[in-house]
């Protein structure tokens, strides 16, 4: 049965998140209604990175096996077509080998987060942005954010319901950019814990506005407890960005199954 690697983009509010639930609707849900339509048959979409409610993607990536000998656009396009009217669209579908995880072989996820960093509102990117009226002084929420690089117990980042065996992840950016009045937020990691890249961006916002200084950061850290972190950011300002896939990481073996990636 052909394996087809699916290259997503969704808006995130007008979905409970990824995965497909009995009272509400799951992006997976609204894919796997439309391969049904598409080849009357009932698949199961795997990704690379399970959403939350709210949360963006410009580049999630699921794969699924189709029981039909059909071309990636024609796929493409028959899934763009049976999705409507939700806000999900397939950017790219490609035909990949049988053995071929979405999850599993994914080395390393890319998250983006957006701040509005002005006193006046959004009139339109409410859905996008978190709005912090409140000036933020960038620098030292980057020095603050230099300290979480690297392998560290990540429990003060990590929210109630987190399913990963362990808390310790390695963080390879975590980087600020500011475009006028948009502070942009570049992460990116092999894994993360549960709601990590928001307690991590609302934590970091204390010091941007000068509510916490360095040291202070350093000891929510240094405590391993979620109640010693900040606030959780908003999930409107999150988007999945990318997955990357490296043909190594089938000799060097599969990551935490249990990770939830709801970063």
């Amino acid at each position: 049965m052909p394996r087809f690697k699916l290259t997503l983009e969704y808006f995130g509010p007008a979905f409970a998140g990824w995965q497909r639930q009995a009272h509400a609707m799951g992006v997976q849900q609204v894919l796997e209604d439309a391969i049904e339509k598409f080849c009357q048959q009932q698949p199961r979409l795997h990704v690379a990175g399970r959403t939350d409610a709210g949360v963006h993607a410009l580049g999630q990536v699921a794969h699924v096996d189709i029981a039909k000998d059909v071309e990636a656009d024609t796929v493409r396009d028959a899934l763009n077509f049976h999705v409507r009217p939700h806000p999900v669209v397939v950017v790219e579908c490609a035909r990949v080998d049988d053995d071929f995880h979405a999850r599993f072989h994914c080395t390393a996820r890319r998250y983006r987060y957006l701040i509005l960093n002005r006193p006046a509102p959004p009139a339109l990117a409410a859905h996008y942005c978190w709005h912090v009226p409140r000036a933020l002084d960038v620098p030292a929420m980057q020095e603050a954010a230099n300290t979480l690089r690297g392998t560290h117990d990540f429990s003060t980042f990590r929210a109630q319901g987190c399913q990963s065996n362990s808390p310790i992840k390695t963080l390879d950016e975590l980087r600020f950019e500011v475009k006028d009045a948009m502070v942009i937020v570049h992460v990116r990691a092999p894994s993360f814990l549960y709601h990590q890249v928001r307690n991590m961006v609302g934590t970091l916002a204390q010091v941007g506005t000068r509510q916490w200084d360095l040291s202070q950061f350093q000891a929510a850290l240094a405590a391993k407890n979620r109640a010693a972190g900040g606030p959780t950011a908003p999930p409107q300002g999150l988007y999945f960005v990318a997955a990357h896939y490296d043909k190594t990481v089938l000799e060097t073996g599969l990551p935490d199954p249990k990770d939830d990636n709801t970063a």
